[in-house]
């Protein structure tokens, strides 16, 4: 009897200390990754992301400069088309840059310490940091972390696996997922160099307008020829882009069109989506324009990564550009977080 009850604190002893060990390693893994990705001075990388959500998947490759403290800058280019956006943050604020349209918006922000981007490995950190329910699991060549999303779509994607190498500690890549844990966006990291800084002249956004200039300069006769023609033909201030577009509709289970209507101003058609109940809200989308010169715009609140674009969000407000459409979600009923679910669920087609 006496043996049996050894036998039995041995075992319950064991337990324990298997146990402790398991807490305290994930502790000790998880301080060494944190002080590698958020205490470096400065860092350069590119990834890839797939964006499953919202009809067909899409694929972006995104490059990141950071240098301490402040100073960021974000280039997406979605493949196979020559379009990109870029957010940069220096000295003089932040900046949303879309160089195809000649479009670039200044944000009194504290970006990127709301709406960050996974893309961000510092902000990963602090993801990781502030999850008090964090799970980690161990396999052969890497270090596996289930957490809770805290970016600006962490209602409609509240979990996100991130998967860190076991030599480099650097992550590999980083899976949003669904309420039922059904895959929306991967981003996988192709590069990551720790230790490297920018000087602050490479996070200035006047080399965007000077590059444009420099361009002008060089371009061959046949260029220039073909500008000016197009110029005579622009309206003054900006040209449209896109004639004809097709409406998009959100697709949510709460939204209640009301009204649908089309308003025609200065030969530009503008779809109005009206949507009424305790949630309501409007929809305004219109071909996008393209502006003869860069100049930056100041625009009233943050910006927020939609996955798909970049946007700009207020308290009432979110608006941003897709395939040649403009849009703008207005709300005095919706929060935040609700409309960039209306946002990122916009699909051509009809309301149901």
């Amino acid at each position: 009897m006496g043996n049996r009850i050894v036998k039995w604190l041995v075992l319950f002893c064991t337990i324990l200390l298997l146990s402790a060990c398991g807490t305290a390693s994930q502790e000790k893994v998880l301080k060494k990754v944190n002080g590698k990705w958020g205490e470096t001075n400065g860092y350069e990388l590119n990834a890839t992301m797939e964006i499953k959500s919202g009809g067909e998947p899409r694929n972006y490759n995104v490059t990141v400069w950071h240098t301490k403290p402040d100073f960021y800058r974000v280039e997406v280019m979605e493949s196979g088309k020559d379009v990109s956006q870029m957010i940069v943050r220096n000295a003089d604020g932040v900046f949303v840059v879309t160089p195809t349209l000649n479009k670039m918006y200044k944000f009194q922000s504290d970006w990127p310490k709301k709406n960050s981007q996974a893309y961000l490995i510092g902000a990963l950190a602090e993801d990781l940091a502030e999850d008090k329910n964090l799970v980690m699991k161990e396999e052969e060549k890497a270090y596996i972390f289930e957490a809770a999303t805290r970016n600006s779509y962490k209602n409609s994607m509240p979990h996100q696996v991130i998967t860190v190498d076991k030599k480099t500690l650097l992550p590999t890549s980083v899976v949003i997922m669904n309420d039922v844990k059904e895959e929306q966006i991967r981003i996988t990291f192709k590069k990551i160099k720790l230790g490297v800084q920018h000087a602050a002249k490479e996070y200035a956004v006047e080399q965007f307008t000077d590059k444009d200039k420099t361009k002008g300069e060089q371009a061959t006769p046949a260029e220039k020829d073909g500008k000016e023609d197009k110029e005579d033909k622009e309206a003054v201030g900006a040209e449209v882009e896109y004639q004809e577009f097709q409406t998009s509709y959100p697709v949510l289970n709460w939204a209640q069109l009301a009204n649908e209507k089309v308003v025609q101003e200065s030969g530009m058609e503008r779809v109005i989506l009206t949507f009424e109940g305790e949630k309501a809200f409007t929809v305004m989308q219109q071909p996008v324009t393209k502006e003869n010169s860069m100049l930056p715009v100041s625009s009233p609140g943050d910006p927020v990564d939609l996955g798909f674009t970049i946007g700009a969000i207020t308290d009432t407000s979110v608006s941003w550009e897709k395939d040649g459409v403009e849009f703008f979600v207005a709300s005095s009923k919706l929060t935040r977080e609700e409309m960039i679910e209306v946002a990122t669920s916009m699909t051509i087609g009809s309301m149901k």
